[in-house]
């Protein structure tokens, strides 16, 4: 193997029996293994130990015993390569916690949500401290087509964005000014008449995206993703209505 963590391929044989290599370093033990006679008989041998082993991966590490004058025996390096193994994660796996406790205090600094002002695909942007879903990502992020209505009668406004896809479209929907409780999809019309259902959620009472709401969940649009099997050049237009049938708003696609 080319890891430096081993002075020989060979050494790599009790590490691998103990279970404590990594995807990359079993990988290429594994490659080594396929043509050494001697690994192979060696390892059918430490296979005959999984007591031993067993009580190896929860030794205390070399530190924790007195030094031994004599050279190592096989056991003791097995002892002493947990030990080291068990150390170096110990020390990533708390590099790694520090840094989720920094974001998690941090949080995240900002996260973008946009805005319409009606039934165009003009958008402004502003800054909301607010978690943001994989959707909401996806709608910042991968739609490349973006278009927006609003309607006149129930003032709910809707954008809808899209992207090509092999399968046919993702689409990502943004909701506002929309009060529940209510359960609604979103619902792709073809230009030949065909209607297929992009996605479904539900709207608790105090709705998404209400200005100045005094529920602070309510300020925030809604933004939830789906797919249609239909090319994005095959739809004529997204309505978003409850199950029910009303229709909330039709957005041009």
């Amino acid at each position: 193997m080319t890891t430096p963590e081993y002075q020989s391929e060979h050494e790599a044989v009790a590490a691998y029996a103990l279970g404590i290599l990594d995807d990359a370093e079993a990988t290429a033990f594994e490659v080594h293994l396929a043509g050494c006679d001697l690994c192979a008989a060696e390892l059918d041998r430490l296979g005959g130990m999984e007591p031993l082993l067993a009580t190896l991966k929860e030794f205390p590490g070399p530190a924790e015993r007195p030094l031994r004058p004599a050279p190592p025996s096989m056991s003791e390096r097995l002892i002493d390569e947990v030990a080291m193994r068990r150390a170096r994660r110990r020390r990533r796996t708390t590099y790694l916690v520090a840094a989720a406790a920094a974001l998690i205090i941090g949080g995240p600094a900002i996260a973008v949500v946009a805005t319409s002002d009606g039934g165009d695909t003009h958008h402004s942007a502003q800054v909301e401290a607010h978690p943001t879903s994989p959707a909401e990502d996806a709608f910042f992020n991968h739609m490349t087509q973006k278009v927006a209505a609003t309607d006149a009668t129930t003032g709910v406004t809707a954008t809808v964005g899209t992207e090509k896809k092999g399968w046919g479209t993702h689409t990502v929907l943004q909701l506002k000014n929309v009060k529940g409780p209510l359960k609604c999809s979103l619902i792709a019309i073809g230009k030949d008449g065909a209607q297929e259902t992009v996605t479904t959620w539900a709207v608790p009472k105090w709705g998404y995206g209400i200005k100045d709401s005094p529920h602070k969940e309510a300020e925030y649009p809604l933004y939830v993703h789906g797919g249609t099997a239909m090319n994005r050049d095959q739809i004529d237009h997204f309505e978003v209505r409850t199950l029910d049938g009303k229709a909330l708003v039709d957005v041009p696609a």
